[in-house]
């Protein structure tokens, strides 16, 4: 007897590509059937077979506040209930950039003067380069090994032979002229960045950078190498992008950004994207920045971006509520849950006898399966990372759902309470001696 998800799996493949409609959540690193959600309610989900997991990936970051929460299920259906889609200004935009506008700030700081809400996190870093481009008048682009932006066409380029060559198509349909227009160098690596800057300076538009990667597991920026990057770009003239789709308001009420600021790393990106948590779980993104920059967008300037879904009232209505309920109180609990999963989780693999590091950005962390914490995309890779797909396995089997590849973060929820909290510790060591036992190409 088959399980309702291998039904739906050898269903999905028959009509959509490699039957998922993002790949990472066909389980190719870990093996096995994807899991079907059929519905989720604050930490945990269930999938099509009935069986409920406590999540850890919490829709890859949106569900700050837990799944369905009531009254942002409820702006959602109020706002229904007015349309579905209007393609035409509302109120409620106004209201979310201007809280966006609001939240991003220390002191008398205010990196983000103007927002243009989009739907995803590709079309606002797609967006957040056009604009710098035409900013600069300038054609190249600066990314980092690792850092994921979107799957635009020259975000997906891989790097060329040495630390300042021009890269080449990371994926097949790419043009080799597009993937040349962007350099893509070693991530917390001073001297690269050096290098690339003196040898095409007074050509690069931006740099582009995950305030904290974690793209290859969670690999935070050293201290002081965002606020490096900015200082190294203005220097030239360019400017500096920096990627909060994933960590903005989930890490702290101001991103990634607000985090470092309060640490007393102070610097100013010029343009900065959101996603994830700034539309609540539906599909909504932005980008902000100084007026200066933001109002070279159509139709002020000449910079043309446009979507019909931008700004898309259900999902503006799911992004207010969630930002205005994501208080002071809701960041505390959510760090407290992380620190104490990620100390649960270094026990036990310590226990267990297995090499690793968990890396934290924030209340985002990861284990890579080596003796000391990556620094850089080649250190992430360099990992044995066979373990983790019997680790992943184990803690399914106990009821709790992990990100199916070890170079993803992990998420917990202002939802996740006492009884969660002792289900994941329960299920960790034995998952942890379920990777310790893995052996290499097995």
């Amino acid at each position: 007897m088959t399980d309702r998800n291998d039904d739906l799996f050898s269903a999905a493949r028959t009509v959509i590509p490699g039957g998922v409609n993002s790949p990472v959540r066909a389980y190719g690193s870990v093996g096995g059937t994807p899991r079907f959600l059929a519905s989720a309610k604050g930490a945990t989900v269930t999938d099509a077979a009935g069986n409920e997991y406590v999540d850890l990936v919490a829709s890859w970051g949106p569900a700050l506040l837990g799944h369905a929460h009531p009254e942002v299920v409820a702006a959602v259906q109020e706002a229904a209930t007015r349309g579905l889609s209007f393609g035409a200004p509302t109120e409620g935009e106004v209201e979310l950039a201007q809280l966006i506008a609001d939240r991003v700030r220390f002191g008398e700081i205010r990196p983000v003067e103007r927002v243009r809400l989009v739907s995803t996190g590709t079309e606002a870093t797609m967006t957040a380069i056009r604009l710098a481009r035409g900013a600069t008048g300038r054609d190249l682009l600066v990314k980092f090994a690792g850092h994921y932006h979107g799957h635009s066409d020259g975000l997906l380029a891989a790097a060329g032979s040495g630390v300042a060559t021009l890269a080449l198509p990371g994926s097949a349909g790419v043009p080799a002229p597009i993937a040349a227009q962007t350099l893509v160098i070693d991530y917390n690596d001073p001297d690269a960045l050096a290098a690339v800057f003196a040898e095409h300076g007074d050509r690069i538009a931006a740099v582009i950078v995950e305030a904290a990667a974690a793209n290859m597991g969670v690999v935070p920026p050293l201290p002081g190498f965002n606020r490096l990057l900015a200082e190294t770009a203005h220097a030239h003239g360019a400017l500096l992008i920096l990627d909060e789709v994933l960590t903005g308001f989930r890490v702290h009420s101001a991103g990634f950004w607000g985090l470092q600021a309060a640490a007393g790393e102070e610097y100013l990106p010029d343009i900065i994207t959101f996603g994830k948590v700034v539309g609540g779980g539906m599909p909504l993104a932005a980008l902000g920045g100084r007026a200066e920059v933001m109002d070279l967008l159509a139709p002020l300037g000449p910079v043309y971006q446009a979507g019909t879904l931008s700004g898309n009232p259900l999902s503006v209505a799911a992004g207010l509520a969630t930002l205005r309920l994501a208080t002071p109180e809701v960041y505390t609990a959510v760090d407290a849950a992380a620190a104490r999963v990620s100390s649960a989780l270094e026990a036990a693999l310590a226990d267990a006898g297995v090499a690793h590091a968990v890396a934290h950005a924030g209340n985002l962390f990861s284990a890579s399966f080596r003796a000391s914490a990556p620094r850089t995309y080649a250190e992430a890779q360099a990992q044995e990372s066979f373990r983790y797909a019997p680790f992943f396995h184990a803690m399914r089997e106990q009821g709790v759902a992990l990100p199916p590849s070890v170079f993803e973060a992990w998420f917990l929820t202002a939802a996740h309470g006492k009884e969660e909290l002792q289900r994941i510790e329960a299920a960790l060591p034995i998952a942890a001696r379920a990777a310790a036992a893995a052996a290499r190409g097995v």
